[in-house]
């Protein structure tokens, strides 16, 4: 089990961790809420039907890695479509930014539920609604991380540069980190298939 999850009876998923993989772990799933940002919640008292129909933004994300986690929904090529994507997003973002926040809780949560054993190390067990806030969460690290890098398609094959990089690359921390998370995520989804 060490370093990749395996299936639990029940539908779910455990990994045993050290202390330092949760650390990093958390870290990064705090990042990402940060990132996100906080959510509009509903005033006490306020009526849910209204929270319903609350318009988001119309316009996407300057950053480049909310642009990525927050994609336009049929491109930019002419104004027709940058309406429709602009309608889309305004009636979309705000579910899917609390999609994304309860990801990412979640991994916060569970990693925060953990005893760390003698050995500093803890084995993560996971329901299956876990395995898919895990499962979320751990793409859009990925996705976060692989924009920050500037990641494509020809870096992440087995011959591509992110394998090469050098020690000395200022990169390499986050590069290790960025293939680290798919190891767990490819685990994560394997565990999960029939």
């Amino acid at each position: 089990m060490a370093g990749h999850f395996e299936a639990t009876p029940g539908g779910g998923a455990a990994v045993a961790l050290d202390e330092v993989e949760i650390a990093i772990l958390r870290s990064l799933a705090v990042q990402l809420l940060e990132l996100i940002g906080p959510g509009d919640e509903p005033a006490e008292g306020a009526d849910p039907l209204a929270a319903l129909f609350a318009e988001g933004p119309s316009e996407p994300p300057t950053d480049p890695a909310l642009a990525r986690l927050f994609p336009e929904a049929y491109g930019d090529q002419d104004t027709e479509l940058r309406a429709a994507s602009a309608e889309f997003r305004r009636f979309t973002e705000n579910d899917l930014r609390a999609r994304k926040r309860t990801d990412a809780l979640a991994v916060v949560r569970t990693l925060d539920g953990l005893t760390v054993n003698g050995d500093g190390g803890a084995v993560l067990e996971l329901n299956g609604d876990e395995c898919r806030n895990w499962l979320g969460a751990l793409n859009d690290l990925r996705l976060t991380i692989g924009t920050r890098l500037e990641v494509s398609d020809e870096d992440e094959g087995e011959a591509g540069s992110l394998y090469r990089l050098p020690d000395s690359d200022p990169r390499k921390p986050m590069v290790m980190a960025y293939l680290w998370l798919g190891a767990l995520q490819e685990t994560l989804v394997e565990t999960l298939m029939p």
